[in-house]
């Protein structure tokens, strides 16, 4: 059993956030590929297998998975993909299974849910906002998770590490989790020394809310599919994760001048953004083409439309 201790410096200094990132959920997520999970997920789980084969089921010896020992610079890399920072984690906190390449995960099983994620842990953090409004941090201590005993000033966790953990006035970060399912908390600290520790806390979704959770805009599949061609929308698709153009030809299945090329009507007509990094070009979908996937209206200006053209033959 995990025990933390807390000062009344620490109570003061306690504050919650939205979930924790999506290099940590995305870790989480990584433990439940190819094991049994509970009802919430077993509808995420049968959608992986209707996608692109997940390369990391292969266990893998070197490559990115060899880079990914630096996790600092993973960290960066991975918040270049995502578009959010992202504080530099060690794998043994975060569970991460070996020959695992985050990036992958992130692509496959949780970039496409990310943006009803994020709607249900703002949710869940609102939810124990009031909580704190009611009956102050305490309160909130004691209604973490049901598995959670707090016995001021100490918290105590089942499931993890049997050690003894004092703040020593920093405070805490608590976040809820989405995909964190073998125990009912984790505590993890940047690797790097800085900031907080953060308390990742378990927050499965009810069925009700995992209906609308893993809900995907599949109706449109077909539709986008004749507006612009079946291809790009299969790429458009790959990219609300990010890749380069040699990656989203490896997930295509064609070359990568094909892919270069599809990049470049995507680009061309609003729906995709790229930047250099180094020797690559990286590309990722913009509002528009996330409007465009899920299937629902989007406001281009003015000055765009003049120049954007949907005519991608």
């Amino acid at each position: 059993m995990q025990r933390i201790h807390f000062s009344a410096a620490d109570l003061a200094r306690t504050r919650l956030t939205a979930g924790a990132g999506p290099l940590v959920e995305t870790a989480f997520a990584a433990g439940l590929l190819g094991r049994g999970v509970q009802a919430p997920y077993l509808r995420w789980q049968r959608q992986l297998a209707n996608r692109l084969p997940l390369p990391q089921a292969r266990a893998r010896g070197g490559g990115r998975c060899a880079e990914a020992n630096d996790r600092a610079g993973y960290a960066l890399r991975f918040g270049v993909v995502t578009g959010v920072p992202q504080l530099p984690f060690t794998a043994r906190q975060l569970n991460w299974p070996p020959g695992v390449d985050l990036l992958d995960v992130w692509r496959a099983a949780v970039a496409p849910y990310w943006d009803n994620m994020q709607a249900y842990l703002e949710a869940e953090c609102e939810a124990r906002v009031r909580t704190v409004m009611a009956g102050g941090v305490e309160q909130l201590m004691t209604t973490l998770h049901p598995r959670i005993t707090w016995a001021s000033p100490v918290l105590e966790i089942p499931g993890g590490p049997d050690e003894d953990v004092v703040l020593g006035g920093t405070g805490l970060v608590v976040a809820p989790s989405v995909f964190l399912n073998h125990r009912p908390a984790q505590l993890i600290h940047p690797s790097d020394g800085g900031d907080r520790p953060t308390l990742v806390v378990a927050a499965p979704p009810q069925p009700q809310e995992a209906a609308a959770l893993w809900a995907e805009p599949e109706d449109t599949a077909e539709a986008l599919g004749a507006l612009v061609g079946q291809t790009r929308a299969a790429a458009l698709r790959v990219l609300r994760g990010a890749c380069t153009t040699s990656e989203l030809a490896d997930r295509l299945g064609i070359s990568a001048a094909g892919a270069s090329q599809h990049t470049a009507v995507l680009r061309r007509t609003g729906l995709i953004t790229s930047r250099r990094i180094r020797n690559s070009m990286l590309h990722t979908v913009t509002p528009l083409g996330l409007a465009l996937l899920e299937g629902r209206p989007a406001i281009v200006p003015a000055q765009q439309t003049r120049t954007r053209s949907l005519s991608v033959r």
